[in-house]
């Protein structure tokens, strides 16, 4: 389980094929504490597996279906990832809740300056409307953001100077491909929504379910 809050960027060093799967290097600081193998790490939002470490640096083997549904196999190597360790119990929960499972791989349709922020909007498949709402969460590369407009197929959101320099988001072009995790709760509300009726869906039913 992941906040949305990049703790720091890595670039990737070395990309590997074996089989359908592709083996990373990511040069990263770790922030204090060592990659573990076997921990989870977000890179641009999609959840990952140490399977090796070194000091300032991990590898991670992603398989052919998250290569698929993710912008991983756009990485080359010099490419540059936010990275963010799984969250501890305990911990600060700043963002929102984002489990690394990505649902679509958007596109840029702009990135422009608004004040001392910049503002990015991203098209998706229209297929995603219900899970978007105006000041809702979404994770874009794997960093939590509070959507500002939507159409169909099409969200934008603020980001403020400091997540522009110390995320990838702030170097994005039109066109770029991004990872997109949209709000978790809304899903499984959509879902009991779809397979139960609207009419069935009760705040003792949510409670109930753990929300």
């Amino acid at each position: 389980m992941f906040t949305g809050l990049v703790e720091t960027t890595g670039t990737v060093r070395d990309i590997r094929r074996r089989g359908d799967y592709r083996v990373l290097s990511i040069a990263a600081p770790s922030q204090g504490e060592p990659f573990d193998v076997g921990e989870s790490v977000a890179c641009d939002g999609a959840c990952l597996t140490v399977v090796s470490s070194t000091e300032g640096s991990f590898v991670i083997e992603a398989s052919g279906e998250t290569a698929s549904r993710t912008t991983l196999k756009d990485y080359r190597a010099g490419s540059v990832v936010n990275v963010e360790r799984a969250v501890k119990a305990g911990g600060r929960l700043g963002g929102h809740l984002v489990s690394g499972h990505i649902d679509d791989v958007g596109v840029v349709d702009y990135l422009r300056p608004a004040g001392e922020s910049l503002v990015l909007a991203v098209r998706f498949a229209r297929r995603f409307d219900p899970l978007v709402i105006e000041k809702g969460s979404v994770a874009i590369d794997g960093v939590s953001l509070t959507i500002n407009d939507i159409r169909s197929g099409w969200l934008s959101v603020n980001i403020i100077p400091h997540t522009a320099r110390v995320t990838t988001l702030g170097s994005l072009k039109v066109s770029d491909r991004v990872n997109l995790e949209f709000d978790m709760i809304g899903k499984y509300v959509l879902k009991m929504i779809n397979t139960q009726g609207a009419e069935s869906l009760t705040m003792e039913k949510l409670r109930g379910s753990g929300w």
